[in-house]
């Protein structure tokens, strides 16, 4: 009955996780760029009573063994990279990414994050940045009497001055892929951090490898929670979470009917 009640109670640790996760997915189901993550779980060790594949006798071993497990754990949220839906919104300086690929941006710390949130401003100086200010990398600045801001498909952004009917090329957006996204670190504000897991960043124009997405003006990526599935999700693990409060209950008044024997 020990092994009950751990066992159950690692249960109900593992549901209160997949809990926190689905209530994080919810929590931005209307965030720009926000990929949902996954809660996975492993078993614990076995206790083997009986080793699969013992001695039976001289010429015969046991076939199945007699082994009780110890639990579960959470093991890791995985990210899940689908695409989200495209919502117009008619801003010039809101890009999509149709496909893979993260946009670089340069952090005020000078290091490089990575993001799928395209909802893009211009800051004092015409640079084109983030929402928090932080610059694309590398940077691309508009003159002040720069007018009618396009960016191509393959991330060429141009702007035309007044009088002037020929388009001036103010640089180029550049996208990195990475070998493993899902194992990109999260810092928050919709950033990731490459780590050994992803591999290196493998920069590039839009659409100018294999596997890299291309650009898409005025439209901006929602996120790609399933409301739906998240409160599916969140039944289950409900339901998950209240079978191991039973079985700690059930476990608790057999251990009550021990104490009563001696009475």
């Amino acid at each position: 009955m020990i092994r009950a009640l751990y066992s159950a109670a690692s249960g109900m640790t593992a549901q209160q996780i997949n809990v926190d996760n689905i209530a994080n997915n919810l929590a931005n189901a209307n965030t720009t760029g926000y990929k949902v993550r996954r809660a996975q779980f492993q078993d614990l060790l076995y206790q083997s009573l009986v080793q699969p594949g013992a001695a039976a006798g001289q010429q015969t071993v046991v076939p199945t063994g007699l082994q009780l497990g110890l639990g579960t754990r959470a093991s890791s949220n995985e990210i899940i990279f689908t695409q989200g839906d495209y919502s117009q919104t008619n801003n010039p300086l809101d890009v999509v990414i149709q496909g893979n690929g993260f946009f670089q941006v340069r952090q005020a710390s000078g290091d490089l994050a990575y993001t799928r949130g395209g909802s893009f401003h211009l800051d004092r100086d015409g640079n084109i940045v983030t929402s928090d200010g932080d610059p694309v990398d590398p940077q691309i600045t508009i003159p002040p009497n720069g007018q009618g801001v396009t960016i191509a498909p393959d991330g060429t952004v141009s702007y035309t001055l007044p009088s002037q009917t020929a388009a001036q090329k103010a640089g180029q957006i550049q996208l990195a892929l990475f070998q493993n996204p899902a194992g990109l670190n999260s810092i928050g504000r919709n950033l990731y951090h490459p780590t050994d897991a992803s591999g290196d960043a493998i920069i590039g124009p839009p659409g100018s490898q294999e596997g890299m997405g291309t650009l898409m003006q005025g439209y901006t990526e929602q996120s790609n929670v399933s409301v739906v599935d998240e409160f599916i999700n969140l039944i289950v693990a409900q339901r998950g979470y209240e079978a191991n409060s039973k079985v700690v209950k059930a476990a608790d008044d057999m251990y009550q009917q021990i104490n009563n024997l001696t009475r």
